[in-house]
Parts: C-alpha cells; structure tokens; sequence
C-alpha cells in the first residue's frame, strides 16, 4: 500500500475565512502538520494554540531558482512519507491553485494523495477589483512565467509577489510592453481584515515596503493601441489592409505582383547594413517582414497556408538541422556545423533530388545565382583548387570577349560579356567575395563620389559642358583622398 499525503489549503486570508472541518482537523491532529512557509496569517493564529508546524523556509536560502526549492521540498515530503506512512501538508490559498510542490507530488505517483479544503482567494480578489474573469482573464505565477506568453488584453493578475526581488523580475519584464507610468494595482491580503488595495505607477512596484506572501499585483486590461510591437497586431493590421474596406492597393496584391517589393526591400536591408546605421536596418527589416505577412495572408486567404504554417516550418528546419544545440550531436566548429547541415539537407531533398542543379532558385538576381552555381558543380568536385587556374580563365574570357568586340555580332558579344562575369564571380567565390554585396558596395562608392563631383561643379558656378574630363576627375581623386582621410 502506498503512503499518504493530504494537502490542506490555508485559504487566503485569515483564520476567521479557515472553515470549520479544516480547523479542527489542524487543531486535532497529533501530528506535526508540515507547510511550505510560516508566513501565513492562518498559521501565525495557530501557532498562538500551541498548534505544531515543520516549515521548509530555510529550503528557500538554499537555492537560487524556486524550480529547485520546489523540488527539494516534495522530494523532503516523499522521503518522509514513505518513513512515517502518512503525513499532513499545508498550503496557503487552495491546494490546486499555483501550487508548484502539490503537482510535483501528484506527478510522482509514489503516494496518495487527497486534497482537502483550502478555499481560493480568487473570489474574494474579484470582488476586491471588481472585475468579471468571463471578459478574459490570466492568473501568473511571478517565480515562473514567460513574457511572450501574457495577454495584456485580459485582466492580469500576477501572484507570489512577495519580495523586491520578485517585483523587480515582474517589473522589468513589463517595461518590456508597457510605460514606466502605466497604473497598476498591488493587492494585499485580499478577503482578510487587513485588505488593501493601491495604485501605483508600474515603474514603483519594486519599491514598496509591504510585499509578502499574500501580495498579488493586478494589471488591468492594456488597449491594442499600445500594442503595436507586439506580433499578433502586425497580423491583425495586415489582414485589415487585404480585408473588406481596406487598401485598394494592397487588396489587389498577388504573390507574383510582390516579387520585385521583396527584392527591393532586401537590397534596402544590405544597404542599411553597409551603412551601418540600426535605426534604418530596423526599418528595412520591418519592410521585409511587412512583405512575409502580406505573401502569408494572400496564402491564409486562398486556402494554402498561413504565417503559421511559415514560422512552424522554418522552427521545426531549424530544429532539424541543429541536432549540435537541440539533439545530443557535438561539433568542434564552425565546419563541422555547415558538413552536418548539407548532409541533413541532402537526406531531407534525397527523394526528389534529380540533378546536382536542381534545387536552384531561379528567382535569384544572376550574379548570385551564378555563384549558387558554382557552388554546386563544387561539392561534386567540379572546381579549381587555386587561384592562377582562375585568373588564367579570367584573361583568356576577357580576350574573347575582345575579339567579338571586332569582329563579331552583338549577340555573341553578350555572350562572351556573360562569360566574364561568370568567371570573375568564380574567381570572388575563391577569395569568399559575394559578387552582389561587392558590386552594390561599389556602387555606393560610385554615387559618393559622383555626388561630391557634382558638388563641386555647382560650388564652381560652371556649366557641365565647360569642364574636361581631366578637371572632373581631379574632382573625383579629391573625393577618393578625403575618404582614406
């Protein structure tokens, strides 16, 4: 037969709520009744009739995470029922209602357990704010909870408030959302003699003297307005944009018709990284995502897929294809990581595979796609080992090329153009240039420079046509001297 355990609830107040069966059994026992902490109006009344406790108080200096006093402590509980065969443990508020140590216990099936009485002190906090649980309603842990997952939009009540250092975590991850000045509410003894209820700015909350086992924090329900960071806004604003009495324009988006917004938005992201400045690259970032959402809601809208179905696969690709962070496999490096992610990639297109170039993205602007292609044809060992190879192949193209300047026709002209693009994107991939990113780099240098020529011939007062090309490129080494400056 198993040992037993019953859990009492203290309730949430003070002895004069504690009902009457769960009085005299505490009163009665002869056993040491063991509780979590001492720390409880009900027990403090007890005490006063020479009722006995064994607290775990002391398990809470022991350790730096209450996951760990948790588990000490039901672990302490087992042990010791499965010594004495039955024993009594008592709780503050109900049982059942964020009480870490009771579901560690129920969890481990090595006893019985019977849960008796212990009224909540959620009645009592809603008639305290007066508010209804049924317009939505979120009851937090403040030990344990995760930002992402609170719904500011509900009335959000937060427990085990009971010191500064507990506050201060809350606080903290509620400037994450919301003002410094954003009006909440501390709660104190809810139900008891010794209610109380304040408002103070979020800002304060760790500042207050009264935190102690019987302190909620109440913050009430936040307006979307003020949630605009938040993602599931982004989503409600684009289905807005695409949806009845919306954008004329962003109503007659298709997936072909945003192609070129999507490219354009992604050179504007390399372009706020070149330039090193985050305000802008937040920006171009938020535009790149702004076209994510809208390709998502034209799919939501045909019935194919939504931005869930997005985020689901990328997580579980990521998932898949870190087996080094998310499985048991251990790397030494950086190369052994990018080995096992084409091996995983490999297996996973294995079925479908047909051709080393088949799994191109013709959608790629050509010099990329061209390096994507020689990528390739390289892994299969289609490649030049050194540089000279590479050069040699330059030169040679680039006497091609001047031949069918002379003596041949546009079109193979263009051709033997192309070739030397190839070759020197080849000859980039073995320095570890990425042909796009060097061009647009170049590029930019060419607008800095063109632009201060221009600043000059405007300062002079001179017509263009009157300057030589000489004069204009002294203009230009002037501006490339100013920036090794």
């Amino acid at each position: 037969m198993k040992p037993f355990i019953e859990i009492i609830g203290l309730g949430g107040g003070d002895i004069n709520q504690l009902p009457l069966g769960i009085y005299r059994k505490l009163t009665s026992e002869q056993q040491v009744c063991y509780v979590r902490t001492l720390d409880h109006p009900v027990i403090q009344a007890l005490q006063e009739e020479s009722v006995d406790f064994h607290s775990f108080d002391d398990i809470y200096e022991k350790h730096d995470h209450f996951d760990a006093v948790y588990h000490e402590i039901a672990r302490t509980l087992l042990d010791t029922a499965n010594e004495k065969g039955n024993i009594v443990y008592a709780v503050p508020g109900h049982p059942m209602l964020a009480e870490q140590t009771v579901q560690l216990l129920i969890q481990s099936q090595e006893v019985e357990i019977e849960i008796v009485g212990g009224q909540s002190f959620l009645d009592d906090l809603f008639s305290a704010l007066k508010i209804d649980p049924i317009e939505g309603f979120q009851f937090v842990d403040a030990t344990s909870f995760s930002r992402h997952h609170l719904q500011f939009e509900q009335h959000l009540v937060f427990c085990q408030v009971y010191d500064a250092f507990i506050a201060s975590e809350v606080k903290l991850t509620l400037l994450e959302d919301l003002p410094a000045d954003y009006p909440i509410y501390l709660v104190e003894a809810v139900g008891s003699k010794e209610e109380s209820i304040q408002e103070i700015p979020l800002v304060e909350l760790d500042q207050q003297m009264q935190l102690s086992n019987l302190t909620s924090v109440y913050i009430p329900p936040i307006d979307k307005e003020k949630l605009h960071h938040q993602f599931y806004r982004l989503k409600e604003v684009i289905a807005a944009l695409r949806g009845p009495g919306g954008c004329p324009w962003d109503q007659k988006q298709t997936h072909e018709t945003l192609k070129k917004y999507l490219i354009e938005e992604a050179y504007e992201v390399i372009e706020a990284i070149d330039n090193e400045d985050d305000e802008a690259l937040a920006e171009e970032l938020g535009d790149v995502l702004l076209q994510i959402m809208l390709h998502s809601q034209i799919g939501e809208e045909a019935g194919f897929f939504t931005i869930d179905d997005v985020i689901y696969s990328i997580t579980e690709k990521m998932i898949r294809r870190h087996p080094h962070v998310f499985g048991e496999l251990e790397v030494e490096d950086e190369t052994e990581v990018i080995k096992n992610w084409e091996a995983i990639k490999k297996e996973e297109k294995r079925q479908q595979q047909q051709s080393i170039l088949s799994e191109l993205n013709k959608g790629l602007p050509a010099t990329l796609l061209a390096e994507e292609i020689q990528k390739k044809a390289a892994k299969v060992g289609f490649d030049w080992s050194e540089p000279d190879s590479i050069w040699a192949k330059v030169c040679e193209e680039l006497e091609e090329f001047k031949n069918a300047g002379e003596y041949e026709s546009f079109d193979a002209q263009e051709k033997e153009f192309g070739d030397i693009l190839f070759a020197m994107i080849n000859l980039g991939r073995y320095y570890k240039i990425n042909p796009e990113i060097a061009l647009m780099r170049t590029n930019q240098k060419f607008i800095h420079r063109f632009q201060f020529v221009e600043q000059k011939v405007k300062g002079s007062e001179r017509a263009w046509e009157s300057f030589t090309l000489n004069e204009l490129d002294q203009f230009w080494e002037e501006a490339k001297r100013l920036e090794s400056e």
